[in-house]
C-alpha cells in the first residue's frame, strides 16, 4: 500500500498541491451521504472547523459547496448580491478579472478598479470610487493574487468598504489556512476558498465562511438552482449536513483528515511560518542561481513566487519543466501578460529541506548555461 500511495513529484503549485499520505489514504472507504457517520460526524464537524479557524468571535457559519474554487466564487457572487445590487471589483490579476467576469455572465451590475498585475490596488482610488457612487452595494477584492503571488492589502480596502457600509466577498481562495486572519476583525461577510489549497486537502468543493445575518437575507436571490448558496446553507443547517445534491464523500473524508493534521502542526500560525519559510529560502537560493522576481519583496506573499525567465536564446520553460520534473518537482508556467515568467509554490506538504533539494536541481536544471 504504501509504495502504492507515493508521489513521483512534488507539486510546487498553488493547488492542487502535494498531499500527505494520509490525506491520500483517507479517501480509500465509501460513504453514505445520508448517513450520520458522515454527515453529523464528518461535515458538520469540518463547517465547525473551519469557522473556528477565521475567527473565535461569534455570528459566522460556514457552507460547502461541490465543484472547483471558481464555483464556489460564481455561488457567492450570484447568490448574495440582490438584483438592485452593484458590485466594485479590485482587479489586479487573473482571479479578480475573474470575478468581474462572473458579474458579467450573471447580469450583476459592476464596476472593476485594475491596477495591472504587478501593482497593487490604490486605496485612494477605492476611496473615490465608493464615495462617487452610492448604487455600490458590495466589495470584492482577492487576497492573494496567484497570477504572481502578491499580497492584497486586505485591511484597507475592507476598512473603507465598511466605512461606506458596503457588503465585503473577499477570495481567499490560495490564501485561507495558510495566513493568520480573523474574518470578523477585518469585517469580511463572505470568505471563499477551497479545500485543495492551505488546508491540504484534495480537489473537489469549495467552502464559504459567512457572516450568519448577511448569509440569511440571501433567500431566494441566486441566479442558479445547483449554485444557490443559501440553500446549500439551509440544507446543511436543518439536516445535520446533509448536502442538497450528490456530496464530494472521498475528498471531504480526505480534507476532514487534514484540517486534523493543520492542527496537530500547531494550527495556521505554525504553517504561516512554514510556509514563510519555505518561500525566503526558495527566493535567497533562487537568487544565488540568477533568477529575479517579478515583484518586490514587500508585495511577496508566501504562498506563489514569480519569477523572470532566463534570457537566453535557448530556454524554453517546457524543457526547463521536463527536466525539474525528471527529477521530482514540478513547477508552474507564468501567467502574467506583460512578463515571461514562472512561479514556483511553496504551501502543501511542502518543507524547507523541499525547498534546499529543489535549488540544487534547478542548477542541474539549467541546460541553457
Amino acid at each position: 500500500m504504501e509504495a502504492e500511495m507515493k508521489n513521483e513529484y512534488l507539486l510546487l503549485t498553488p493547488g492542487p498541491l502535494s498531499t500527505t499520505a494520509s490525506v491520500r489514504e483517507a479517501m480509500l472507504k465509501d460513504w453514505c451521504t445520508w448517513d450520520d457517520e458522515y454527515n453529523k460526524d464528518i461535515v458538520d464537524v469540518i463547517r465547525a472547523k473551519l469557522v473556528q479557524l477565521a475567527t473565535p468571535q461569534t455570528g459566522y457559519t460556514s457552507v460547502l459547496m461541490q465543484g472547483s474554487g471558481t464555483a464556489s466564487v460564481e455561488a457567492t457572487i450570484g447568490s448574495v448580491i440582490p438584483a438592485d445590487g452593484k458590485l466594485l471589483v479590485i482587479d489586479n490579476g487573473a482571479y479578480g478579472a475573474r470575478i468581474a467576469q462572473i458579474a458579467d455572465y450573471l447580469n450583476i451590475a459592476c464596476e472593476v478598479i485594475t491596477t495591472g498585475e504587478t501593482t497593487p490596488p490604490s486605496l485612494a482610488e477605492v476611496e473615490a470610487k465608493l464615495a462617487g457612487d452610492d448604487s455600490i452595494t458590495h466589495v470584492a477584492i482577492v487576497h492573494c493574487e496567484t497570477t504572481t503571488g502578491m499580497l492584497n492589502p486586505i485591511e484597507g480596502v475592507i476598512k473603507l468598504a465598511k466605512q461606506h457600509g458596503k457588503i465585503v466577498i473577499l477570495d481567499a481562495m490560495s490564501s485561507f489556512g495558510g495566513i493568520p486572519m480573523d474574518v470578523a476583525e477585518l469585517g469580511v461577510d463572505f470568505l471563499i476558498s477551497s479545500a485543495n489549497k492551505c488546508i491540504q486537502g484534495v480537489p473537489g468543493f469549495g467552502f464559504v465562511i459567512a457572516r450568519q445575518t448577511e448569509l440569511e437575507k440571501c433567500q431566494g436571490r441566486a441566479r442558479s438552482l445547483s449554485l444557490d448558496l443559501y440553500e446549500q446553507w439551509h440544507c446543511m443547517e436543518t439536516n445535520g449536513g446533509k448536502w442538497r445534491f450528490t456530496s464530494p464523500t472521498h475528498t471531504v473524508r480526505a480534507f476532514y483528515q487534514a484540517l486534523l493534521e493543520l492542527e496537530e502542526e500547531g494550527g495556521i500560525a505554525a504553517r504561516h511560518q512554514r510556509y514563510q519559510q519555505n518561500q525566503t529560502t526558495l527566493v535567497a537560493g533562487m537568487a544565488k542561481l540568477g533568477f529575479d522576481t517579478l515583484l518586490d519583496a514587500s508585495l511577496h506573499s508566501p504562498i506563489i513566487t514569480s519569477f523572470y525567465s532566463p534570457v537566453h536564446r535557448d530556454y524554453q520553460f517546457k524543457e526547463f519543466y521536463n527536466r525539474l520534473k525528471q527529477q521530482g518537482f514540478v513547477i508552474y508556467p507564468g501567467k502574467v501578460s506583460n512578463a515571461d515568467c514562472f512561479r514556483i509554490g511553496n504551501i502543501g506538504d511542502v518543507h524547507p529541506s523541499d525547498i534546499q533539494r529543489l535549488l540544487v536541481a534547478m542548477e542541474t536544471a539549467k541546460y541553457w548555461e
